[in-house]
């Protein structure tokens, strides 16, 4: 027998963490967002067992799965294309992110059996690092002007202040609260119930590109795959579990935004409620909510911070130093550091994106990492560095 030559030699095996990730990915097509039964195989057997299992109806009798779901799942296994969905994204500006990875954030792990299989992104800031620093802003798709006002200046006060504003990227209170983070310069998060590809709602299709630019788009669902009112109220456990509070600005009595808000004070989130007018149909449920001490009323931006602020020492410190050396920070981040300078008033975003060679899109995303891990701080319309890190630069 002659020896193979290279090309007809066996391909390399993946590695097994790319396998996970196909797998996964594979999944986010079998299953809808939130499956628990999934997540309890999950924590069992990996996604690349699991996959093969259903494939070829051996599911171990252990993991409790009854014919019609297999049936189900095996039906639509032969209609997923994993180099599709993964190509689709990357052309997109995104990726797919599973648990595990470095960009991951561990505060979705409080979810349990129903945390996402893993994650698509759009953007190119870490999603792991913006969240670390996060507030969410959900409300009526219906708002009046008074409440799209006040999410606007909110989320513009929480930006200046250094926060990543998150929502749901839906006609009015979320687009009013990702609009006030957009126009001072902020980053915010948009968390979707369709694919990161797709523009819905299409009247926000100018929204949601800026946000992909300036902050983050994000999904449990794979690339073009469009929305549905059971996705929404799944989206919404995403939202709770990814900030370290919600606040809420005008909700009717039955409202998708107080089942965010009820989620996120299971999680242990600080929940919080902005106050209406008493004769309004849109505050109803938000007075209800903090009226049940279900929600704390705010009024702006340093009663949030304060609330969220303090919960959030508890849980991640924001320590008055770097939390990781200079020398381990990713080079496009390292750049950014370096062109922020020591003096106190420090630089606007346009003037350190010219130091550092990079869109201002991307130097905002990297200032915000930077201020997550207490290298840099926002001071109005300028960046600087933190007073120890201006002391260790002079």
């Amino acid at each position: 027998m002659r020896p193979s030559t290279p090309s007809e030699a066996e391909p390399t095996p993946r590695p097994a963490v790319d396998a996970e990730r196909r797998a996964r990915a594979a999944l986010t097509r079998l299953i809808e967002p939130g499956d628990a039964v999934i997540g309890r195989w999950l924590g069992q057997v990996g996604a690349s067992t699991l996959i093969e299992a259903i494939h070829r109806r051996t599911v171990p009798g252990y993991l409790d799965l009854d014919a019609d779901r297999l049936g189900a799942y095996r039906a639509r296994l032969p209609l997923v294309d994993v180099d599709a969905d993964l190509g689709r994204v990357e052309a997109a500006g995104g990726r797919f992110i599973i648990p595990g990875d470095i960009e991951w954030p561990s505060q979705l792990d409080d979810l349990g059996d129903g945390r996402p299989v893993g994650l698509w992104i759009r953007g190119t800031g870490s999603l792991r690092m913006l969240a670390l620093r996060s507030v969410a802003m959900v409300g009526a798709r219906a708002c009046t002007a008074y409440g799209a006002h006040v999410a606007g200046e909110l989320a513009a006060q929480l930006a200046e202040r250094g926060w990543v504003v998150v929502s749901g990227a839906a006609y009015g209170i979320d687009a009013a609260a990702h609009r006030g983070a957009l126009a001072v310069g902020g980053v915010t998060l948009g968390v979707l119930a369709c694919g990161v590809d797709v523009a819905y709602p299409a009247g926000n299709s100018e929204l949601i590109a800026r946000i992909a630019a300036q902050g983050l788009l994000l999904s449990e669902l794979p690339p073009g795959e469009h929305p549905n009112r059971f996705r929404f109220v799944l989206r919404n456990r995403v939202i709770a579990a990814l900030t370290r509070g919600t606040v809420v600005v005008e909700a009717a009595m039955r409202s998708g935004a107080l089942s965010t808000a009820r989620r996120a004070r299971d999680l242990n989130r600080h929940t919080m409620g902005v106050a209406g007018p008493v004769t309004s149909e849109l505050s109803a449920g938000v007075h209800a909510l903090i009226r049940s001490g279900g929600a704390t009323l705010v009024t702006d931006a340093a009663e949030i911070g304060e609330l969220v602020g303090a919960i959030g020492d508890d849980l991640a410190p924001r320590r008055s130093g770097p939390v990781l050396p200079r020398d381990l920070l990713p080079p496009p981040v390292a750049r950014v550091l370096e062109a922020v300078p020591a003096s106190a008033e420090g630089a606007p975003v346009d003037r350190l994106a010219r130091e550092a060679g990079l869109s201002p899109d991307e130097v905002l995303q990297r200032l915000y990492e930077l201020g997550s891990l207490g290298f840099v701080e926002r001071c109005g319309a300028h960046w600087r560095l933190v007073r120890s890190g201006r002391a260790r630069k002079e």
